[in-house]
Formats: C-alpha cells, structure tokens, sequence
C-alpha cells in the first residue's frame, strides 16, 4: 500500500491542485480571491468551475451530482440528481451549470426545524460553501453546501461553523496587531478529531433488535472477562481488524481525509482513528465523511462499526477527543507557548482568552456535547465528569499562579529522560504531563476537548467553542486598544484574569469524588443531564453572545433548542419501545421456556419418589427465577405504563425531564432484573448473543 499511497490520496477530491490544473488561470484566480476575501461569487465564475468540476466527476464515474449538507439530525444529507439533459436528437448530453452548482432546492419542511418551518412550508435552500472542495463519492458528486428555510433561517450545523469562524478571525487579528504582527492576514481554528469506535460481527449484531433499533445494549449481563485486565488498550490488532483498517485507511485516503493513527482502545473490541489537523469547516466535513465511511467499509467485512457513546455497561463507551488550536495564514500556531512562555506575550493572551471563555461559558460548553448517549459516558470512569475545568500543567500553571501574584516566574531546568541504558537515546521531560481525566486539557500546543460523545458532529461543540473565545477575544482587545500604555494594561489584564478565574483549573484527577465536592466549592456548574444542560442555550447571557457576533439569532437558538431536548426524548422513547418488545416477545419467554424444563426435571425426580435433596437445586433455582420473572413482568407493565404517559408531555423540555426521571429509572431497573436473569438462565433459552460474544467475536 506505501508505494502508491502519494497517489490514490485526494484522488477523489476536486482540490486545489485539480483546480489551480484544470480552471483557466483567470477563473482559478477569482475563485481562489472570493475565498480568501470572502466575497460573493459572480455567476460567470461559478459556470466555469461548474463545467471543469463536472467534466472532472464524470472522469472519476460520477453520473450525478448532489448538494452535500449537514441538517440537524446531526449525520449528512444528499438528493441526487443526474448530469443528463436532453440533446434534440433524441440522445442526451451531460450539463451542469454555475446556477446547479451554487444553490439547490431541498425540501426543508421534512429535516428538524424547532418549529422554524411548517410541514406546507417546504421550500429550503442550500448553498455552495467553496471552502471545502467538492469529492466524489459512490459515482456521486458531492458539492459541501450549506442548509437554510425560506425565510433565511439557518437549519443546517455548518452555517453557524463558518460564521463562529469568522468572529474568532476578526478579533483574533486585533489582538495580533496590538502585539505588533501586521503581516497575518487570516487567523483560523484547526481540529483533530479522534474518533473511537466498536467493531462487531454482523451476524451477531442482527440478532439483537436493541443494537439494530437504538445502536446499544439494552441487555446485558456482565461477562467473565472485560477491560479490567487492561491488555487491549494498544494490543497487537487482530487480523480481520487490520484488515478492516486498512481499507478504511485507502478510502478516506481518496476522499483526502489525513487519517493517521489507529490502535486498539481500552475495551475489547473498541478502536480509534485519528487524523492529522485540518482547518475546522473542513474537519468538521471530513469528520462526517469519516463516520459514514466506517460503517460502510465495516460491511464490507461482516463487520458492523458502532459509534454509540454506550453500547455496553460495565466496560469504557467511546468518545471523540477534540484536539482544537489556533493558527494563521504564515503558519504560526497562536497556542504554542515557546521556550520561555512567561515572557510570551501574545500567547498569554490568547491562552488567558480561552482559559477566561471556558470559565464564563461552561455551561454552554457542557451542552454543546449533552445528548441521551453522551449522558450515558460523562461521569463515568472512562470519561470526564459533567463539570468542566482546565488542565494546564505544572509549568503554565505555575506561570499562571505568578501573574496572579504580580512575580517573576521561577522556570525549573528540564528533567533529562534515561532509560538507565547506554543505548537508549537520552531525551528531555516535556514540560507539562498528560490529563486524560480532563474534559478540557492543554496538550502543548491545543487544547484538547474531551468531553464530546462519538457519533456527535463537531460542528456544534465547535462554533460554541470559537464564539466564546471571539467573545473574549473581543473584550481584551476593546480593553488594549484604549489603553495609553499597552505593555502595563496588558500585565494588568492577564492578572486580573488569572485572578478571577483560576477557579476552573484543575490538574487533579476528574474522576475523583472528591473533585466533585471541591468544584462545587469554587461554584463550578454541573450539570449532570441534557434536560438540565439545554436550557442554558436560551439563557439571556447566550442570545446576546451569539447575537453579538451574528451566530444564531434568538429565533434559531430557541428552534436548535427545541430540536436536541425533542431528540433526547425521542432517543429513550425508542429505547423504551425497543425494551418492551424485546421483553415481551423474547426476554419473558425464553424465562418461562426455562422454568417449564426445570419444573419438569424436578417434577419428574419427586414421581421417581428420590429424596428431596435430590430435586433441591432446580426447585431453589424455580423460586429465585420465578420471583425475578414476576418482579420484571410488573417492571415491564411499570415500563409501559410510564411509556405511554410520556404522550401527555407536550413542552419539550417537560417532555425531556419526563423522560429522564420517570422513563430511565424504570428501564434501569428492568435491566438490572433481566440481566440477573440472563446470568441464571441456560444459554441455549437465552434469545440474544452476550456480552462475552459480541465483545470477543472479532
């Protein structure tokens, strides 16, 4: 695969090497400006880059096109129509015009609108979004495209992204120029978004409907071996996961994803990919490229890709680290502290700025991950707690601690690694540790947002991300800009923050309980579940942000609101459902099924007249079953029964509390019965493949 990895990589992609070959150079150069000027696009220039993308599709097989978008059902969306148009002579010709390629009609009345568009009020647009190229995907071209109503109000994740983008480069380059860099013309945000994952068989993942229907295990009991031997974690990878990765690899490697590391995670059958940074709109594309990829080349394998946050209890769920920094068009990465961070300005200010954003806006950090999977992993012993912090490590948060104090920062000498071997090459101590308990940690030169759920899109922790440091951003640089002596104003308002906010650092372990008692000391929020997350979002405090910086009007953040509390309920509903039938219609009977084969086993020893210490096992063993089938037969009608009482919620977020405080308590303890009844239950009754199964199948 080495030898011709140069070549296949991005050969699916209409990029900027395809552009800058295959455009006229006048055409190239007018796009390449609207890009970077960040200006509209003449439809002339849109004809000619339509023409050369198609006859470039269809040299790659494509026969049809599709604008590519991202709705807020959080996965992607694409209506296919095909190049042809008919020719007089009866034939047909391939045609696709500027028009085609900078503005489609989608139905937006059938996606999730929080009420913004009515079932009769269809129409919806989507527009071409040039900074991410267009790729080419099952015969299909696929044009990134952004996704709003007929009215102008944005439905789609993306729109919210690229302007949360510019607001951080507007203020960015303020704080750059104060600092005296006036040759930087564009600052962004990149991301590096790890993505882990479970890998099963299909044959046993289509015996379970709770893994077809809710993509996790509603069922469950404990196997004889999980995580706790901790030898999967980087393990040697089986062969058929291998070969699953590698495939993967070469087709994200066409589609010009940097796919760059893969290994085994903690759990048995859990892996992660890893990309190399990207520029955020692009990575947040490439991301959902990614998930859709994983599942389909699974197939291929016999293999099923789950990306739920929690398909099983009892071992580590899986999360997507989001590895976030800063950079600029020369290069630089506006987080790297350099030698002597200390005496580095400009990037105190910007590390102060996000350090002072998270604390302000915590609340909407721990939203922008809340969904009913993700509620499932925060907190537990593999993820970080709800609550959110910094980590910064010793060095930057001994800086830290002396700006505070208004002195000089003793830098201690880096500790020289030996391995105590000869041989092995001497090397010296990185100056800050590793938290993996953190939900928000720096890592060297980003900050690494750990708090995000698998199958979530990046986009909507992201542009919460970007507006909450834009905003502070904003608030440093109005407060420099006025002062007289910048080099004073600046010390002062790097001591005031680390004053006021050093509250959020901690570089403890997050796991611990006693971090919880502590946090709540320094007032920190946490916020345990999405119902009590998502009312923040239309707080006053967060319609001013996101209108200030043209984000989200009150309109759309209300509307985005009602949208994820509707989908948390929807979620449990479904799982409720599924629990009921597969209690019902498999669970319950497989039990009796049982118990008819041990009451005649018993039955049959007392007419041979055998003592009864002869039959006193399977008669112990009826009564401990027959109170468990009777407690789960009344936990399944209790399951129903507050099922269908969900139907009077009407309001989203009673409807979403409903959910979370009556619903859940009772699948829990449905579960909990049933699990015990699977562990005293002869594997042949049992209806679905264990625990033991799926997890070591692969």
């Amino acid at each position: 695969m080495g030898a011709n990895c140069t070549e296949i990589f991005g050969s699916m992609v209409f990029n900027d090497a395809v552009m800058k070959e295959r455009l006229p150079g006048a055409t190239y150069k007018a796009l390449k400006l609207h890009i970077r000027e960040n200006t509209s696009l003449t439809l002339e220039v849109a004809h000619v880059a339509a023409n050369t993308m198609k006859d470039w599709a269809i040299e790659k097989g494509a026969t049809h096109f599709t604008h590519w978008f991202q709705p807020m059902t959080g996965i992607t969306a694409e209506k296919h129509d095909s190049f042809i148009a008919p020719a007089p002579d009866g034939k047909i010709i391939m045609e696709f015009s500027g028009k085609e390629l900078i503005k489609g009609e989608p139905d937006a009345s059938s996606f999730p609108s929080g009420g913004l568009r009515a079932t009769f009020e269809a129409r919806g647009y989507t527009a071409w979004d040039p900074t991410s190229y267009a790729f080419v995907k099952e015969g299909i071209l696929c044009i990134p495209t952004v996704f709003y109503s007929y009215g102008g109000q944005v439905l789609d994740k993306k729109t919210p992204l690229l302007r949360s983008q510019e607001a951080i480069n507007k203020h960015a380059l303020r704080i750059l120029r104060l600092c005296g860099d006036w040759d930087t013309q564009r600052v962004f945000t990149t991301i590096g978004p790890e993505q882990e994952y479970f890998l099963l068989d299909r044959t046993l993942y289509e015996q379970r409907k709770d893994l077809i229907y809710c993509g996790r295990t509603l069922f469950g009991a404990k196997p004889p071996k999980g995580q706790e031997m901790e030898d999967h974690y980087f393990g040697s990878i089986k062969s058929r996961v291998a070969a699953y990765m590698k495939d993967l690899d070469e087709e994200l490697w066409k589609l010009g994803i940097y796919a760059k590391t893969q290994h085994n995670e903690v759990a048995p059958s859990q892996h992660e990919l890893a990309p190399i940074f990207s520029m955020t709109n692009m990575a947040c594309d490439h991301n959902q490229l990614a998930m859709e990829v994983m599942k389909k080349v699974a197939l291929r394998h016999n293999l099923v890709c789950l990306l739920h946050e929690k398909p099983f209890a009892g071992v580590n769920g899986s999360g997507k680290h989001n590895n976030w920094s800063m950079g600029t068009d020369r290069g630089a990465n506006l987080l790297e502290p350099g030698p002597a961070p200390e005496k580095n300005k400009q990037f105190l200010l910007f590390l102060f700025a996000v350090v002072k954003a998270v604390d302000v806006y915590q609340e909407l950090l721990r939203l922008s991950v809340a969904t009913a999977a993700n509620d499932h992993r925060l907190g537990a012993n593999e993820a970080p707690p709800a609550i959110l912090s910094v980590f910064l490590g010793d060095e930057l948060t001994g800086v830290m601690d002396a700006i505070r104090r208004g002195s000089d920062y003793e830098k201690k000498a880096a500790r020289e690694m030996d391995g105590g071997v000869k041989i092995l090459p001497h090397f010296l101590q990185d100056n800050t540790d590793r938290n993996r308990t953190s939900p928000f940690a720096f890592t060297g030169n980003k900050f690494e947002f750990r708090m995000l759920g698998s199958s979530l899109s990046i986009a909507g922790p992201n542009f919460i991300l970007n507006t909450i440091v834009a905003e502070i951003l904003d608030e440093f640089a109005g407060r420099l800009e006025k002062a007289a002596d910048f080099e004073q104003a600046s010390r002062d308002l790097l001591q005031e923050t680390a004053a006021k906010h050093e509250r959020i650092i901690f570089n403890g372990n997050n796991y611990a309980e006693e971090w919880v008692s502590e946090a709540q000391k320094r007032g920190l929020l946490n916020l345990k579940s999405t119902p009590e997350a998502l009312p923040y979002f239309c707080s006053e405090k967060s319609i001013r942000l996101f209108g200030r910086h043209n984000i989200l009007t009150e309109e759309e953040i209300r509307s985005r609101c009602d949208i994820l509390l509707e989908n948390y309920s929807k979620t449990i509903h479904i799982e409720a459902l599924t629990m009921l039938e597969m209690l019902k219609k498999d669970i319950l009977p497989a039990v009796v099924s049982y118990l008819n084969e041990l009451t005649t086993v018993a039955w049959n020893k007392k007419k041979l007249e055998l003592p009864a210490s002869v039959y006193k096992t399977e008669e112990a063993l009826i009564l401990k079953l027959s109170h468990l089938y009777a407690g789960l037969t009344a936990q399944t009608d209790l399951l129903n029964e507050v099922t269908l009482g969900a139907a009077e919620r009407s309001e989203a977020h009673e409807a979403a509390v409903y959910y979370k405080d009556k619903v859940l308590p009772v699948m829990q303890e449905a579960r909990a019965l049933a699990d015990e009844l699977e562990a005293n239950t002869a594997e042949k009754y049992w209806p679905f493949p264990t625990y033991g199964k799926l997890l070591f199948s692969v």
